[in-house]
């Protein structure tokens, strides 16, 4: 059975990895030269199912009011005439109600366990074929808090985590420190946190490179530097891929792995799905040996920030910012990133100018991805993952590829198409959450 994944980035390559594996063959089709140069190329770098509390929560709407007009604010919502954004907004608001947050909680924990126990098995399977050596460190995921307001907030979130089996174990700001001594020169004003031992860390871009290599070894076709322009359809099925310079691909199925550009492919066909770009950002800091930086990855919540340490570089990244798919740098926003970090951190020591960067972040209202089968039955979707889709990329292309041959993956998830979806009159997808 011939299968077109579509995008090259982590969960494009991991859906391709676990489809080959599993007996397929498979063809990836990108319009980079390269995989993982999208969304996937500079992200904040955690494997991290503490981070399982969604955006939409009861505390975010008067949050994003609070932020309104402000350049650096951590959630920025830019009015605009979008329908798209307009209908992905009251999706959002409804996904804010507490019953709802703590159903997504639960959803998004067990994909990201079930993800972060895939990419283990992952590491271990390629071990003897050259392994995979991403800058990865297994040394947890610290959330600290500097508002009391915040860190209230998080341990009732933690609580729930711990219900549903993440381990986000409570800590003093004396304990903080002595699990990263980088924070002591932030003590005065930390107020607590929180730590995962089970998260870890890495470079998501090389460790998508490094598996795109492991793909083609086992015989999967790359086809990049061609954009993916349509999807044939006839009846009820499509028949195959168009690319941009004229190429025609047949398949007998498709996976839309397309990230924020997803809804823009499916659209034609009369599907729609509640996915937006939010745009995030990061910087890469080179680090001098005498730097006093973090080795612990960390999140600072009330910032809407992540800390993960990549060899000699620190990656900090983070915030949202609704505004379609632009893709320029706004200085503020940067701006604001580096000052958080420095002021944190002001023992670093810089060997560079920070590496700036910017990418859309596919986002579903409800903050749980989009994985499974369409109302076209061999058209399947493994998008929608927001701010995590480096912590279930593994997850959803082992998940996914369990799908494909009619088999029941090894987690409780409201996978698209199996009662979690209706078909209505006009054709379109719309997904019960």
């Amino acid at each position: 059975m011939r299968v077109a994944v579509l995008g090259a980035g982590v969960v494009g390559v991991a859906s391709a990895w676990y489809l080959a594996r599993a007996g397929f063959e498979v063809t990836v089709i990108d319009r980079q030269p390269d995989t993982g140069l999208e969304t996937s190329f500079a992200n904040g770098g955690q494997i991290a199912v503490s981070h399982a509390e969604p955006w939409a929560n009861p505390s975010t709407p008067l949050k994003a009011l609070s932020w309104l007009g402000r350049e650096d604010a951590p959630l920025l919502f830019r009015l605009r005439a979008d329908p798209a954004l307009l209908g992905w907004t009251l999706r959002f608001l409804r996904e804010c109600l507490p019953g709802r947050t703590r159903q997504n909680i639960r959803h998004i924990l067990n994909l990201a366990s079930y993800s972060r126990q895939c990419l283990g098995s992952l590491r271990r399977e390629l071990a003897g074929e050259g392994g995979l050596h991403y800058d990865h460190l297994e040394r947890g995921i610290l959330h600290f808090y500097t508002d009391p307001a915040e860190y209230r907030a998080a341990v009732h979130a933690a609580g729930i985590m711990r219900e549903f089996g993440c381990d986000r174990k409570l800590l003093s700001v004396d304990e903080c420190i002595a699990l990263e001594p980088a924070l002591a020169s932030s003590a005065s004003a930390l107020v607590g946190g929180d730590y995962t031992r089970e998260d870890e860390s890495g470079d998501a871009h090389v460790f998508t490179r490094q598996l795109a290599a492991h793909c083609r070894r086992i015989g999967v076709r790359f086809m990049l530097g061609d954009g993916v322009r349509a999807l044939e359809r006839k009846d009820e099925r499509v028949t195959a891929v168009l690319t941009d310079t004229g190429g025609r691909i047949e398949a007998d199925a498709c996976v839309v792995a397309l990230g924020s550009y997803s809804p823009l492919l499916l659209r034609p066909l009369g599907l729609r799905i509640p996915v937006y770009p939010a745009k995030g950002y990061s910087a890469t800091l080179a680090l001098a040996p005498d730097s006093v930086a973090p080795t612990v990855s960390l999140t600072d919540d009330g910032h809407k920030l992540v800390f993960s340490r990549l060899g000699n570089r620190l990656r900090v990244a983070g915030t949202a910012e609704f505004n379609g798919y632009d893709l320029s740098l706004n200085p503020a926003r940067s701006n604001a990133l580096l000052a958080r970090t420095r002021s944190l951190f002001p023992d670093l020591r810089e060997t560079s100018e920070p590496e700036l960067w910017c990418g859309l972040r596919p986002v579903t209202p409800s903050s749980v991805p989009l994985i499974g089968r369409t109302a076209l039955p061999n058209l399947w979707l493994n998008t929608g993952h927001g701010t995590l889709g480096w912590t279930m990329a593994c997850g959803s292309g082992a998940a996914l590829a369990d799908l494909l041959r009619s088999r029941a993956p090894g987690l409780a998830f409201p996978f698209v198409g199996q009662d979690h979806s209706v078909r209505d009159a006009a054709g379109e997808l719309s997904v019960q959450r």
